[in-house]
């Protein structure tokens, strides 16, 4: 019997170390070193089964087809480029209260409802928890199953009896594999459930969904141990002070990986939103100063987001700068940029800067718009509420070209926008009038911010 030994590896980067410590010796992370079992001799605990099979020329490998099935939730299938494939494992991972465990049962009542046949294993919840939720969202069908073990053994014999078409395992930091030695949520035991479900799918053919928790920073727990084990890894995100929740592939194996799902928390479950950027400037209060529309791009998708910024004049230093949906690296440097290129300061002022309805604006397209919104909260000018802005702003206060600036741009056209703040260069776009800018300085004046006297003497 091989002898068994315990090290410590970090779930950020992967580094082992012999012993505990605050922080990992390879990545510098803190808090990340967890204990796990390997074997001295043998296969390490949660390996891959192997599986005999000598190698092949790749051009005598035979083709499959691997079709996705939808799962009925539209937005979920929008993600996943159709739906799940039969035989993949997909990991969604959010924080607690998103709404995962609700968004899978409904999945896995509409794969039910079609036919077909669905388990839905939850190792966090009794059976009666489960049976209320279902309730409340209309989920009761004749082919959806229900299983309440933690034991991945038990699951197994489940797969056996019920032979699904989807399994939902919620949680997989729950779930645990008796030959592991070690506690359930640990990163051993994270490993080797996922890799037995991963073999299970291959094998029955059906599509497995793992629900993962994840840390206080954000992260996937555990993320070296199942996003290189897994097909897809789709992020649930939203503030539980919002209804909203967006859903985004990480990773997936059998599409892309650049387009954006947007629900809706209502009490009769999630429910898809066709026209998130009505939704997102429907509470918009027109000729308030610090106020403008962004055109952002989350994949193929074009959302108008509202970008909103308040200075505030203090008598300490230094002031707070606050960023909430942006992030507050690229805050500081365009207010360094307009201190020294437009000479508007805020060395004095308190900045807030965000972003109506939770949404986050992490490209830099939205520096134009961030820009103007600063100058228009510090001037208390409003900006004209029928205009748009986009564009990259340089260190030297130059406006970039973004890309796929005519899809943004149509759709601020759709919601019945007139004009659009854009680099030069931008192409015409029917039903919206560009003014074209070179240099912030431009910007701010074609909307009224600063003077064209005031513009022409700072230029100079």
């Amino acid at each position: 019997m091989s002898r068994a030994r315990t090290v410590h590896r970090c779930s950020s980067c992967g580094g082992t170390s012999p012993q505990w410590a605050g922080q990992c010796p390879s990545c510098g992370e803190w808090n990340t070193l967890a204990e796990e079992a390997v074997r001295a001799v043998g296969r390490p605990v949660g390996a891959a089964p192997s599986t005999g099979e000598p190698a092949l020329l790749v051009a005598d490998v035979p083709t499959e087809e691997r079709r996705p099935v939808g799962t009925g939730v539209e937005e979920l299938d929008r993600v996943l480029g159709g739906g799940l494939v039969p035989g993949s494992v997909t990991v969604i991972g959010g924080a607690p209260g998103m709404g995962k465990s609700t968004l899978l049962l409904q999945a896995a009542a509409a794969v039910a409802a079609s036919g077909r046949t669905a388990l839905y294993a939850s190792s966090e919840e009794s059976r009666v928890q489960v049976r209320a939720r279902a309730e409340r969202l209309g989920a009761l069908t004749d082919r959806l199953w229900l299983h309440a073990e933690a034991s991945v053994d038990d699951l197994v014999g489940a797969l056996d009896s019920v032979r699904p078409d989807l399994v939902v395992v919620d949680s997989v930091q729950t779930a645990f594999d008796p030959e592991t030695g070690s506690a359930p949520g640990s990163l051993n035991q994270v490993r080797a459930v996922a890799q037995r479900l991963v073999v299970e799918a291959r094998a029955r053919g059906c599509a497995v969904v793992l629900v993962g928790q994840v840390t206080k920073d954000g992260h996937l727990a555990g993320p070296k141990a199942l996003e290189h084990i897994v097909d897809t890894v789709l992020a649930f995100e939203g503030d539980k002070h919002h209804a909203l929740r967006l859903l985004r592939a990480v990773k997936h194996r059998y599409g892309a990986t650049d387009d954006l799902g947007v629900l809706e928390m209502t009490e009769g479950g999630l429910i898809g939103v066709p026209d998130p950027s009505g939704l997102f400037l429907a509470g918009r209060r027109p000729g308030v100063p610090g106020s403008v529309v962004v055109p952002t791009l989350d994949g193929h998708r074009p959302i108008l987001v509202e970008v909103q910024a308040l200075c505030a004049e203090v008598s300490y230093v230094p002031p707070r700068r606050s960023a909430q949906g942006i992030d507050s690296g690229r805050l500081a440097l365009l207010l360094a940029v307009l201190e020294t290129r437009v000479s508007v300061s805020t060395a004095k002022s308190e900045v807030y800067a965000l972003t109506a309805g939770g949404v986050r604006l992490v490209e830099p397209a939205g520096d134009l718009g961030i820009a103007l919104a600063v100058i228009s909260a510090s001037n208390g000018i409003a900006l004209p509420e029928d205009a748009v802005a986009v564009g990259e702003i340089g260190l030297g206060g130059e406006v970039r070209p973004v890309g796929r600036i005519e899809h943004r741009l149509a759709e601020a056209a759709r919601l019945g926008f007139r004009y659009a703040i854009v680099p030069r260069g931008t192409p015409p776009v029917a039903g919206l009038r560009l003014i074209e800018v070179g240099i912030v300085l431009e910007a701010a004046a074609a909307v009224g911010l600063i003077t064209e006297a005031d513009a022409r003497a700072l230029a100079a």
